[in-house]
């Protein structure tokens, strides 16, 4: 427990963070692993009498939200009991070196991870030469870019300029008031790090169709033939991870774990998702993947079908 940022509240405050990881496809969808996230100060000196009283594990240290998503995505093929061909995840994992290269670890996998519209790019990949320099006496190397075809921009900025002729209206899913219609714009681009080009990826863009347009932004490593409709269906995939924890606290009567039934609440979540897990989630035991249940941040496993091998899109979010 600690002060930090909270999703759900859209502020900072008192309360636990987790990061988790589901499986959707359309025959149902699972929350399969979670991490819970500890604050760099837990790892102080002044936080030492707090991690024995909670039994932090000595060998634990700080590992930041896209680290742990990075570390489930490498676990979960490794125990070879959930194959996946797809994974999705929040903007808070895009930008990020750790998160992206344990995709790129995943042969075979095509990922469509949310970007902040600040993240810079060219549309046109620069070229780059070495260059030496000195510094407090030694001489020292550096890449720096050739005279770029354009300037890299935000692909925020990018979005805003498309002509209209980039964007193709499609169905994303069918809402309660009928279908949910969005436009979609893709282009290839190479994202910009500290000024010099990274990798090069499909730049997705997802807009609304009223009048004042809201944008989100995707970048997707799949390859260049990949179809639209593909990414049309990745974006819709977040809803079933939105799905896992609306019904988990629905059906375990909880909203948030900032009031003072905490402790009561968090031991009646371990206790509902021990019950809950193989008999009513898994309908056959040698289909269930690990899953640890030794800390707070569980939350319990809710599926509509046992044909869990059949499922093949992981998503990765943050949640309190």
């Amino acid at each position: 427990m600690a002060r930090q940022y909270c999703g759900p509240l859209g502020k900072v405050e008192n309360c636990q963070v987790g990061v988790f990881a589901g499986y959707a496809s359309r025959q149902g969808y699972a929350l399969v692993d979670k991490r819970l996230f500890l604050p760099e100060a837990w790892f102080a000196d002044a936080y030492a009498a707090r991690q024995t009283a909670c039994k932090v594990p000595q060998e634990l240290t700080f590992q930041s939200k896209p680290q742990l998503a990075a570390a489930m995505l490498q676990a979960i093929p490794r125990e070879g009991l959930l194959p996946f061909k797809y994974v999705v995840a929040d903007s808070l994992y895009g930008n990020r070196p750790d998160f992206l290269d344990a995709i790129d670890a995943c042969v075979g996998v095509t990922a469509l991870v949310a970007m902040p519209a600040e993240t810079r790019c060219w549309s046109q990949r620069p070229q780059t030469t070495g260059q030496t320099y000195r510094y407090k006496g030694e001489v020292r190397a550096k890449r720096v870019v050739v005279a770029p075809v354009q300037a890299a921009c935000s692909v925020g900025t990018l979005a805003a300029s498309l002509p209209a002729s980039s964007w193709y209206r499609r169905q994303v899913s069918e809402g309660t008031k009928g279908p949910i219609i969005s436009e979609f714009a893709r282009q290839r681009v190479t994202l910009c790090k500290d000024g010099l080009p990274q990798r090069t990826v499909w730049l997705v863009i997802k807009r609304t169709t009223g009048v004042e347009k809201a944008y989100d932004d995707y970048i997707s490593n799949a390859p260049a033939s990949t179809p639209l409709r593909i990414f049309v269906w990745l974006s819709s995939v977040r809803w079933a991870m939105e799905q896992c924890f609306e019904e988990a606290k629905t059906e375990l009567g909880i909203g948030a774990f900032g009031d003072s039934y905490a402790s009561r609440r968090r031991r009646r979540y371990r206790s509902n998702t021990r019950s809950r897990l193989y008999p009513t989630s898994w309908a056959r035991r040698d289909t269930a993947p690990h899953c640890s249940l030794n800390t707070a941040a569980a939350l319990p496993i809710h599926v509509t079908t046992d044909k869990l091998h059949m499922l093949v899109s992981l998503s990765f979010s943050g949640m309190m």
